[in-house]
């Protein structure tokens, strides 16, 4: 039997057995009365998740809804700091009726910095004066399911049986009316950023070269050898991919170059195993090149991708953000192009994409999102709305994320001499299964730098 079955059928003994705190516990009975009575399944000093476990009994004299009330219990964070996840494993009042959320202190204190508040909806029901919650089995976890110290964390005990635990606050309309905190939590408290509902990608390129072997590890190829797009012939060079410092932070750096006639042309790609969910990324675009002279049709992307197996297959999907600075594909000068794509083939050119554009400079740095959901792909620059596309074009298989920088074929001056451009990248991110608006990407990528996190990736 699991060990879940069986603290199922304990709690549920437990409850029939349950006898409400005397007032020793709480030694003046009144209107709002309530003891928190806590327990914990994970007793060790460091464990994978937490575990606590609660019962609230009324002690006072006058019925309470139970969606007055809110719980709080007191902790560390442990470094590095990726956020965590609240979960319900069982409950007498049903587990859809039990919310978690986590809220940071606003004076942190050696034995917390955060709280999970433990609140109801109406669908829990009221608490009569001695009546009991019966048990909340709750807990919660790191998103990147590191260890947790928790021998450490004020409302920590290692506890096996239930008790009136003092370090755990109870409150009903902003008042407390149970336990003491640890300092510095107030009711007002902001609720800490949301946390994925689903999986998450985060990397901040933190590399060294493009052999660095955390590359390869983490799901990324630095692409080589020959094959489409750009110039004919033209060599993917892994050793023009590079990681230099800009700005105080690690940046992808691809660097491709021609000389008017061959091309050496840089990528990097993630496996694929992406698909609906929000993308994003910090983009460097560039309208000069870095030396030598100007004007070769150049393209600079953020895009995912499904491969295409047929001349019009339909699983093919590809979603893109390209910018291309001197033109190409029939136009003369800058322009940014956002494309969702249905299927192709080649030969002959037969293209069903829908695409919308902007003829602008977009030289500098840019925050791209793509929301993935709902039958709708729409895409985002520094937080601003460019393109809502989907029906028929919205993606059906899961695709790749890409990075690259080539050459439109034919679109080479033909002037020789060696020239080079640049695109770089401060970070990407993805949610899965979740449409996260261009200011919580923002949230959340400064959440995980300010942790020192620079790379996540929990999608499977």
């Amino acid at each position: 039997m699991s060990r879940r079955v069986l603290a199922a059928l304990a709690a549920a003994a437990a409850l029939a057995a349950f006898v409400p705190a005397t007032a020793s516990a709480s030694p003046s009975i009144t209107a709002d009365g309530v003891t928190a009575n806590y327990r914990t399944s994970a007793t060790g000093a460091t464990t994978d998740q937490v575990e606590p476990w609660f019962t609230l009994v009324n002690t006072g004299t006058t019925t309470i809804p139970l969606s007055e009330l809110t719980l709080r219990y007191y902790f560390r964070g442990d470094t590095p700091d990726v956020g965590y996840r609240f979960a319900c494993s069982w409950a007498v009042r049903g587990c859809g009726n039990v919310t978690g959320q986590f809220r940071s202190l606003a004076s942190p204190t050696p034995k917390a910095d955060r709280y999970l508040e433990v609140g109801f909806t109406s669908g829990a029901g009221t608490l009569a004066p001695g009546g009991s919650t019966g048990d909340l089995q709750l807990r919660f976890y790191r998103t990147n399911w590191g260890p947790i110290t928790q021998s450490d964390d004020y409302s920590f005990a290692n506890r096996t049986s239930y008790a009136p635990a003092s370090t755990v606050t109870v409150q009903r309309g902003g008042t407390t009316i149970w336990g003491t905190g640890p300092g510095g939590d107030d009711p007002t408290d902001p609720p800490d950023p949301p946390d994925p509902t689903g999986e998450a990608l985060f990397d901040d390129f933190n590399y060294t070269a493009s052999g660095d072997p955390r590359i390869g590890q983490r799901g990324w190829t630095v692409r080589s050898g020959g094959g489409g797009p750009g110039v004919p012939g033209a060599v993917w060079d892994p050793a023009l991919v590079t990681f230099p410092t800009v700005g105080g932070n690690k940046v992808l750096q691809l660097e491709s170059s021609n000389n008017g006639s061959s091309a050496r042309q840089t990528e990097l790609y993630h496996q694929r195993k992406f698909f609906e969910g929000t993308y994003a990324a910090r983009v460097f675009f560039t309208d000069a090149p870095v030396r030598g002279i100007d004007g070769d049709h150049v393209v600079q992307t953020f895009f995912t991708i499904t491969p295409l197996d047929a001349p019009m297959d339909p699983n093919y999907g590809e979603l893109d953000f390209e910018y291309l600075p001197n033109g190409g594909w029939g136009e003369p000068a800058n322009i940014l192009y956002a494309t969702t794509w249905e299927t192709y083939q080649n030969e002959p050119w037969v293209a069903d994409n829908i695409h919308t554009e902007q003829r602008t400079s977009f030289s500098g740095w840019h925050d791209l999102v793509v929301q993935v959901a709902g039958g709708r792909v729409r895409y985002y620059v520094d937080g601003t709305l460019f393109a809502d596309h989907g029906d028929r074009f919205y993606p059906e298989t899961p695709m790749s994320i890409n990075f690259n920088l080539w050459f439109i074929s034919g679109g080479l001056v033909g002037q020789p001499g060696d020239r080079a451009y640049q695109e770089r990248v401060d970070w990407v991110y993805f949610a899965e299964n979740e449409v996260v608006s261009p200011a919580q990407v923002t949230s959340r990528v400064n959440a995980y730098r300010t942790s020192g996190v620079d790379h996540v990736d929990t999608v499977g």
